[in-house]
């Protein structure tokens, strides 16, 4: 788009929103919404009161959108893995792995079957 058609598009809309405006700004509904806002504020100002104890008082089962202040947000639902300790008792080997994926837990859970490999792990903290 060429500038001046880009100048002129902006022109029209603007011309368009204005209008728009003027229509709102006559509505008596809106007026009465723009009263009830600044009687609200000021008496939420002279009880020193904020939007959020207006709509903990009106609806205490309201869920907040933001977490409180302080909270912190976790990212992911998944927990770390704790470190688990092997010991071979036939050949008094150890190892030490987050999970399964070891190359020689792999080897001993093929040789002597998963249950025992498993009965032979302390879990590390």
């Amino acid at each position: 788009m060429s500038l001046i058609n880009e100048y002129r598009a902006t022109e029209e809309a603007i011309k368009e929103l204005q209008a728009r405006l003027a229509n709102l700004s006559q509505d008596d509904k809106l007026k009465k919404e723009l009263e009830f806002e600044g009687k609200l504020r000021t008496l939420m100002g002279e009880y020193s009161k904020s939007l959020r104890d207006i709509i903990a008082l009106l609806d205490p089962d309201a869920k907040m959108s933001k977490l409180p202040r302080g909270a912190v947000k976790t990212t992911g639902t998944k927990r770390a893995r704790k470190v688990k300790q092997y010991k071979n008792p036939h050949n008094g080997e150890v190892i030490e792995t987050k999970g399964g994926n070891h190359k020689t837990l792999k080897e001993w859970k093929a040789q002597w079957g998963g249950d025992e490999v498993e009965s032979w792990a302390t879990l590390l903290d």
